[in-house]
């Protein structure tokens, strides 16, 4: 059985996020204590420690031969543990179950489970793996050290020995049935957890949680994992996922008829997820005019995936490129990491950019990995890091040696400017975090460029869920002046990133934030559209929290807490409109 004190050591899913100070690992143990039970008396106290930590660790249901290998390589016993589990999910994983002859674009790995996996806040905390074992565990731990499990008992005891707590792997078997892989399994309880970044980088000492409301939360998440199907129907996406047309594919030549009422100026352009609950889009469009969507992967764009819909009322004709072109693959976008990439990395493209990174435990746990061999890994090995490497975007830095990426290389990604999220007491968790729930530049500047043509004098601006300013960016980078941005976002962060973003670039025009788009009402639209004389433009994205596919507790679609505000965008869009038609009549 495990102790309290030795589940608390248990870190085995890589969506711990928080940072891990670097342990001192101590020389490894003498040969010769392999040797314990044939060659030291059994008076010896070396000889009791020795069977105590070999016994120890047999009794938790880990190989005997595994255990004394583990033993051998590392001293001390948290370094013991986790190399045991690295061992037994590496030797366990199934090779038969998967090629690693797919595409070469990482993009198309399971696209939909992984597609913004930090859109969604869970929180877990080291009180909760003190609890006492619940009955089920205590019965199946008896069951194993009697070797009378089932074959559902195999596959939750497996689980559980990896660090999995016991209820969440009996919702996985529940929800994914009885016949249900291991690695589907894994994959399940990942989902499941690694949208718990809101505190992914704080020190120990900075993280002061309330418990009750971390359990309350736990309670929720397995209440709903029961009474909900957690795999909803999506929109079905077009394939290629190119809109109305992108820079380097063949021209798509589609004519669009927009409704009377939904013509520009002044215009608009909405943003969310591609990968929404059935439905949503069909709403979205119901709101903005009936005006057909247009769905976009960034990795048309950039080196990384990033599927969006997009709703406008822009013309589609007369498109154009930001220049120079960005790197559209991994190796173009950081070449000199090609002398580290093995070649059965396929990867040329990385998968949508996150809110959260890799931890370090996990890099740690895949170069312990490769180290284990000389050459390459076998392939259930390669199979592992891959998703690893898939699902948390780490490239290769060094000789076994993988590493999340660092935030100016997200911004380059993404295509803004080199620190445009660094200082002015921004976090690095921020950055992520702001970075993830951005737009990507170059898409949308594709999509903004007709309007080059319509204001050669500059744009006056209204920025709804501003973020740290995609939209700005990307207009400034068009270099179309920016002569009035109304600014709407709730992150103090963010708006001191576009704050600072606007000095930076020695901006003549005219730039005023708010907080909350809830308050920004009738009244103070008319004053802006009085004081400015009205809106080119309006721009926004709401939040994506309840439609992205890894939120599995409150995946409400648009009439979830944060999603919902999907509406002020359409509220405060009919009343600039209404103001404006209103003011050309006086």
């Amino acid at each position: 059985m495990v102790s309290e004190s030795e589940e608390d050591d248990l870190d085995w899913t890589s969506d711990e996020e928080e940072e891990v100070h670097d342990a001192k690992v101590g020389p490894s143990l003498p040969n010769g204590i392999l040797k314990v039970e044939n060659n030291i008396e059994e008076g010896s106290s070396s000889a009791g420690v020795a069977s105590s930590k070999i016994n120890k660790y047999v009794g938790m249901g880990f190989d005997k031969k595994m255990v004394m290998k583990a033993i051998e390589e590392n001293g001390e016993d948290n370094l013991i543990l986790d190399a045991l589990l690295t061992y037994s999910t590496l030797e366990k994983f199934p090779e038969q179950q998967h090629s690693l002859n797919s595409d070469s674009s990482s993009s198309n790995y399971n696209e939909n489970a992984i597609e913004d996996l930090s859109d969604f806040n869970w929180s877990d905390s080291e009180e909760d793996h003190k609890e006492q074992l619940s009955e089920q565990h205590k019965m199946l731990l008896s069951r194993a050290s009697t070797g009378s499990l089932n074959e559902k008992d195999e596959k939750l005891f497996y689980l559980v020995k990896m660090g999995y707590p016991m209820e969440d792997a009996d919702i996985a078997m529940q929800r994914c049935g009885p016949d249900a892989s291991e690695a589907v399994l894994i994959d399940f309880l990942c989902a499941a957890q690694i949208a718990r970044q809101e505190d992914c980088y704080l020190r120990d000492e900075e993280i002061k949680p309330n418990h009750r409301d971390i359990s309350k939360k736990k309670r929720k998440f397995n209440e709903m994992c029961r009474k909900k199907e957690l795999m909803e129907d999506i929109i079905r996406l077009p394939n290629p996922m190119i809109g109305f047309g992108v820079p380097l594919e063949p021209s798509q030549h589609r004519n669009r008829s927009l409704p009377e009422n939904a013509r520009g100026p002044p215009y608009f352009y909405y943003e969310n997820v591609a990968l929404a609950p059935k439905g949503v889009w069909d709403t979205i469009s119901r709101h903005l005019y009936e005006i057909e969507p247009e769905f976009v992967d960034s990795k048309y764009f950039c080196a990384a995936a990033r599927k969006r819909g997009y709703i406008h009322n822009l013309p589609i004709e007369g498109r154009e490129p930001l220049l120079p072109l960005p790197p559209l693959t991994i190796q173009q976008a950081f070449p000199l990491l090609k002398r580290w990439w093995p070649s059965w990395d396929p990867r040329d493209k990385l998968n949508c950019i996150q809110t959260a990174i890799a931890s370090a435990k996990l890099t740690e746990r895949i170069r312990t990995a490769l180290e284990r061999d000389d050459g390459d890994p076998p392939e259930h090995v390669q199979k592992y890091i891959l998703d690893q490497c898939r699902k948390w975007n780490l490239v290769w830095v060094g000789r076994n040696k993988v590493a999340p990426l660092e935030p100016d290389e997200v911004e380059m990604l993404l295509g803004f400017p080199k620190s445009h999220t660094r200082g002015g007491g921004i976090s690095r968790t921020d950055r992520y975090k702001s970075l993830g729930n951005s737009f990507q530049v170059d898409t949308v500047a594709y999509h903004l460029s007709v309007l080059r043509r319509l204001y050669p004098n500059g744009i006056r601006l209204l920025s709804l869920f501003s973020g740290i300013g995609g939209g700005e960016v990307a207009l400034h980078r068009l270099g179309i002046k920016l002569n009035v941005v109304v600014s709407v976002e709730k992150s103090k962060a963010n708006r001191d990133i576009v704050r600072s973003w606007w000095e930076q670039t020695h901006q003549n025009g005219i730039l005023k934030d708010y907080d909350d788009v809830q308050k920004f009402d009738y009244e103070e639209i008319s004053r802006l559209v009085d004081t400015f004389g009205g809106f080119d433009l309006l721009i926004g994205g709401s939040p994506c929290n309840n439609l992205a596919g890894s939120n599995r507790v409150s995946r409400d679609g648009l009439e979830g807490k944060e999603s919902s505000l999907f509406y002020d965008y359409v509220r405060i869009l009919e009343m600039v409109r209404d103001i404006m038609c209103n003011r050309q009549h006086d």
